[in-house]
């Protein structure tokens, strides 16, 4: 026997699956592929897998609906749809400041305390670090939020040059 037909191998046609053996397994490879995804920051989610299956993306379900986040963030660990966004309970807002001369000519916060955007002073020990969905309008934003401006309701950024610029989606304000 020549050496190229001992060599040879004889392929037989696919067999054919359909019916129910094809759906189940279009059903299993989908169920599969929607569990090794997460949802984006600010999405709406009732547990911590819903976001990340990793761990990395807890859902904040203090907020409506739930919301996928980053907590701890700093100015760079934010995914590219995301910024990090510091918040200030609205507890803790004390009282009246300028954060203009805030430190330079006056002193209205006490010395652990910081002058936010918003004009009110806040402890520092107060701040949490969120990734929140940036946004440049309120149809960016799922049902039950707006767009809203960073340095508003307690919030503010890690970079002077957002506030007043940069927005995030939260929480409708009751009206």
């Amino acid at each position: 026997m020549p050496l190229a037909a001992a060599l040879s191998v004889v392929i037989a046609p696919a067999a054919r699956v359909t019916g129910w053996p094809l759906r189940l397994a279009l059903c299993v490879g989908l169920a599969f592929t929607s569990l090794a995804c997460g949802n984006d920051i600010g999405d709406s989610c009732k547990t911590n897998i819903d976001c990340s299956t990793e761990g990395n993306r807890p859902c904040d379900i203090s907020q409506p609906g739930g919301y996928c986040t980053i907590e701890g963030c700093s100015r760079t660990s934010c995914p590219d749809e995301a910024m990090c966004v510091r918040f200030f309970p609205a507890k803790f807002l004390s009282q009246a400041c300028d954060p203009a001369t805030e430190d330079v000519s006056t002193n209205d916060c006490g010395a652990d305390e910081i002058c936010l955007e918003g004009g009110l002073c806040s402890p520092r020990a107060a701040e949490r670090r969120y990734c929140a969905l940036k946004c440049g309008g309120n149809g960016d934003c799922r049902g039950g939020y707006e767009c809203r401006y960073v340095g508003e309701h307690g919030s503010s950024s890690l970079d002077p040059k957002d506030l007043g610029r940069a927005r995030f989606c939260a929480p409708k304000e009751p009206t």
